[in-house]
């Protein structure tokens, strides 16, 4: 069974504990690692300037402390592999759903169950909506 590692446990310390449960629950079905959970001031600026972000700061999720917001990748990372962003995302969804949580992923921004319709893709981006 995989487990988190030391640097992705780290990061969720940043992350909302209702989606920290979300992604315990994951981690035990798909190996995956956690990218980023909280961004400062800086990091979000600069995800802003190198266009990984459409958001300067304040306003990405991933600005709240506790963070609402979360990058994850399947593990090994693949970044061209966007059929196993796609396979994690249903996973990390059905154990949302479980717990009564309701996320939005950044390969289907308004929910349609469509891809092709993003114009901006961000395949490793969960975030609760509220």
């Amino acid at each position: 069974m995989p487990i988190f590692g030391r640097r992705s446990l780290s990061r969720l310390d940043t992350v909302d504990k209702r989606l920290v449960e979300v992604l315990k629950d994951a981690i035990r079905v798909y190996d995956f690692t956690i990218i980023c959970g909280h961004r400062n001031e800086a990091a979000q600026n600069e995800a802003f300037a190198t266009g990984t972000s459409k958001k300067r700061f304040p306003e990405s999720k991933h600005n709240e402390f506790p963070s609402r917001a979360v990058d994850v990748a399947p593990w090994p990372i693949d970044w061209h592999d966007e059929l196993a962003f796609a396979r994690l995302w249903g996973i990390i969804e059905a154990c949302a759903f479980r717990r009564g949580l309701r996320l939005r992923w950044g390969g289907d921004w308004d929910s349609d169950g469509s891809s092709t319709d993003q114009s901006f893709m961000d395949i490793g981006h969960l975030e609760i909506v509220e």
